[in-house]
């Protein structure tokens, strides 16, 4: 049992009536993410936590029991139409022995919400409530059940000027009977958040030049508007109306990004004399920092108002909990926390009932969220008890020992065509905890053994996979990140020799992790912890490593955030000590890349043996540098030499490319040329590189599909594609001016394919045989695309 850390030394505030005016500095998140414990209620002594968002199955409400001492999973409930990425239980709302769960991105984000039933201890669906509107409305943002009406905001009605539609159930059957409309029809996310007491509602627009609220009352037939709320004190960015909730007849409003995402929260009450909303007060965290997010989330608490804050403490999160003196001013405050760590969000979210708390920590595991179960125990100290996590995490089971052909399109559940499914590990299967993504691979031939290993980078290390035998892939071990490093979504590594050299994008002080491979002999059975034989700290955190093994040199690209970054160009290294590498030079151009510093994200070098006579036998360089490709002479690492570079009018963000193994064609991707609606389909750029100083575009290759391209890689006259949501791309290059699609392997089948950055991420084609790929929430895949 843990306890919780409590009661600060209280402060007392003034009622603010001023406005105040804030810095005009970056928002922070004033949202949960979306995981487990990104809605939360108590019900009749039940605990309801909502996952909206697994990848791989729809949207789950969890019902916990207390049984003795602990918390068990009794129930979940999902819609009996239920599709990934339908966001069932984002929202929900309960009353009685009923529960009201909103699910905005089903049926194509129209929206849906769907109404349980308890009975005799079980939970029957019993009404799903929807619109006729084919228009994207986002129906089941928000949800209030109250008795036999069911109040469903959809702030994508009409046009995005939004509305909250009203049901009513008769004779077991729900019917809509009104249709609140935005009162400013010039469009605000209306319907965004909703909030009732009594004859009151409050509905939020929270987007509204810094948001709004709208007041309705309740005559007896039906909801009348009576007020338009706005803020004085919160500034037009602060999300105002992000939260509501009502109590003692007083509107409580979040703004989390109020003051640079410091927060705050607005108080209206209703003046007894003129029977209007006035702004009353303003609470705000005694001790509040820009990014705190005060205003998150809002709870009653016997009288008292619990607060979220869930970025407060480097991201940490805390309660702020407000006690009212005898003339009803909130003067008192403690801070709650518990013993929660940096990034886990502690108070995303908020459930109160007597002495029962639930408190969403919708950051843990990188945003797959838990839930902590506080009590209080007689002397009146809360104690968190438990940490509560779903279990939809366990979708993917490996597959293993034997082949999957590629048979009607499909092998096991994914989508093919032309290429085989060997084997598959599960993320948890090569040494990843909860929440944990992979991204990045290469791979290793151990000279002396013959035997093939996978090196797969994770959020937060790399794993090594022996795949000699591609039916049955073993994990040998995992390398955590360096100690002064943090978790990233971005790893890269590639091989010289027997050693391994490992960098992280946005990782702090993270350096090249330098791994003496021969350590995988080791292997006897358990999983080994490695340690780095090496960490090369001029570098800090780098976007990519690129190795040439004919010369023995490494060059880190798109370095930042200390040590020599060389303007985020080559920053390169001399492997002549493959344990002990050192700084050799910089290259950078400066006429490419989005910062004018010549940035290089990815970048292949070879001893160039080309058409080009002039080059032959040169170290080149080509890098993909944002804005075009950069071609450089890097022979002389004390004097390289900027060749040439090369761009197209369209292009979004120039990421990575390879040579064709004759070096007369460069095959080059564009990552967000689909995203931002520049294509429409997965494009590939050709580029004549015969003469080393004057690239020629040569073409542009298609794939009918809407995935963003990411990594490539070319073995012979076969190109391989890690193409995101719509998987391994197998692309034949006989002729390079007209390849032709042969074969895919969709990694990530459980979404319509779309620009974005799910799926794979990159793959490895130099084992005979295989071909190696990492899909990023999915696991590590052993392919076989039938190659002669």
């Amino acid at each position: 049992m843990r306890q919780l850390i409590l009661f600060v030394p209280i402060l007392f505030f003034s009622l603010l009536t001023a406005p105040l005016y804030a810095q005009s500095t970056a928002d922070g998140e004033s949202e949960a993410m979306q995981g487990f414990a990104r809605s939360v209620d108590i019900m009749d002594g039940t605990i309801l936590i909502g996952e909206p968002s697994n990848y791989h199955q729809p949207g789950l409400v969890y019902q916990f029991v207390k049984n003795g001492d602990t918390w068990e999973e009794s129930a979940t409930l999902s819609a009996s139409d239920g599709e990934i990425g339908n966001s069932f239980g984002s929202v929900f709302s309960t009353d009685g022995n009923m529960i009201l769960v909103g699910a905005s991105g089903t049926n194509d984000d129209r929206g849906a919400a769907y109404i349980f039933e308890m009975s005799d201890g079980e939970w029957t669906q019993t009404a799903i409530l929807s619109l006729n509107d084919t228009t994207e409305t986002d129906f089941g943002s928000s949800v209030l059940l109250d008795g036999d009406h069911a109040f469903v905001g959809a702030p994508g009605h009409a046009d995005g000027t939004g509305a909250v539609v009203v049901f009513q159930r008769s004779d077991g059957e729900w019917t809509e009977v009104a249709t609140l409309a935005n009162p400013d029809t010039s469009g605000s996310n209306f319907g965004s958040e909703l909030a009732m007491e009594d004859n009151y509602m409050v509905v939020s627009a929270p987007q509204r030049e810094g948001g709004v609220l709208q007041v309705y009352e309740n005559d007896g037939n039906e909801w009348n508007h009576t007020s338009t709320l706005q803020s004085r004190q919160a500034d037009e960015r602060s999300y105002f109306g992000a939260t509501i909730a009502m109590m003692d007849g007083h509107i409580f409003a979040g703004a989390p990004r109020h003051s640079a995402a410091t927060g705050a929260v607005i108080i209206f009450s209703m003046d007894e004399e003129s029977g209007e909303w006035m702004e009353s007060s303003r609470l705000m965290a005694f001790d509040g920092q820009s990014r705190y997010a005060f205003g998150s989330a809002i709870e009653f608490a016997d009288g008292s108002v619990w607060i979220g804050a869930p970025n407060a403490d480097s991201g940490a999160g805390a309660i702020y909990q407000f006690q009212r003196d005898a003339d009803g001013n909130w003067s008192s405050v403690s801070k709650m926390r518990s013993d929660q760590e940096e990034g886990d969000r502690f108070a995303g979210t908020l459930a109160v009932d007597g002495d029962l708390a639930v408190v969403g920590l919708t950051g843990t595991d990188f945003g797959a969220g838990s839930a902590a179960i506080m009590e209080r125990d007689a002397s009146g100290m809360w104690m968190t008890q438990e940490i509560l996590i779903g279990e939809g995490d366990d979708v993917l089971q490996p597959i293993t020992g034997n082949r999957v052909a590629c048979n009607d399109g499909s092998a096991d559940r994914y989508l093919c065509e032309n290429v085989d499914l060997i084997s598959f590990l599960p993320i948890s299967a090569i040494g990843g905890d909860r929440g944990v993504r992979l991204n990045d691979m290469w791979g290793w031939t151990d000279p002396e053994t013959d035997k093939n290993y996978a090196l797969v980078g994770r959020n937060e290390g790399t794993s090594f996979v022996d795949v000699t035998d591609p039916l049955n892939p073993i994990y040998i071990g995992n390398l955590p990140l360096t100690e002064t490093g943090q978790p990233s979504a971005w790893r890269d590594m590639k091989v010289y020799q027997n050693y391994v050299y490992i960098v992280a994008d946005n990782s702090r002080e993270h350096g090249m992790q330098v791994l003496d491979l021969t350590q995988l002999r080791e292997f006897d059975g358990e999983p080994i912890l490695f340690e780095e034989t090496n960490i090369y700290t001029n570098v800090n955190s780098v976007h990519n490593i690129v190795i040439n093994e004919d010369t023995g040199y490494a060059f880190a690209v798109g370095s930042s955030g200390g040590g020599q970054t060389c303007g985020g160009g080559l920053h390169m290294i001399s492997l002549e000590d493959p344990a002990n590498p050192e700084f050799a030079g910089c290259f950078a151009d400066p006429s490419t890349g989005r910062s004018g510093t010549g940035y290089t994200h990815d970048a292949q070098c070879v001893i160039y043996n080309g058409p080009d006579e002039e080059h032959q036998g040169q170290e080149i360089c080509l890098g993909a540098n944002e804005t075009a490709i950069s071609i450089a002479d890097v022979t002389d690492k004390e004097n390289p030499v900027a060749l040439s570079t090369a761009s197209y009018p369209d292009h979004a963000y120039v990421h990575q490319g390879w040579l064709t193994e004759d070096h007369k064609y460069f095959f080059q991707n564009d990552e967000l040329d689909e995203l931002t609606g520049l294509v429409d389909q997965t494009r590939t750029i050709i580029w004549d590189v015969s003469d080393l100083d004057d690239p020629q575009f040569v073409d542009e290759f298609y794939v009918d599909n809407p995935a963003s391209d990411h990594n490539l890689y070319i073995l012979g006259n076969t190109m391989y594609q890690s193409n995101y949501v719509s998987g391994l791309q197998v692309i034949d290059i006989t002729n390079p001016e007209e390849p032709q699609r042969v074969g895919y392997f969709d990694t990530h089948p459980f979404v319509e394919d779309a620009a974005g950055f799910s799926g794979t991420w990159s793959n490895f084609p130099y084992f005979d045989d295989i071909i190696l790929m990492t899909s990023g929430n999915e696991g590590l895949f052993i392919l076989d695309a039938n190659r002669d």
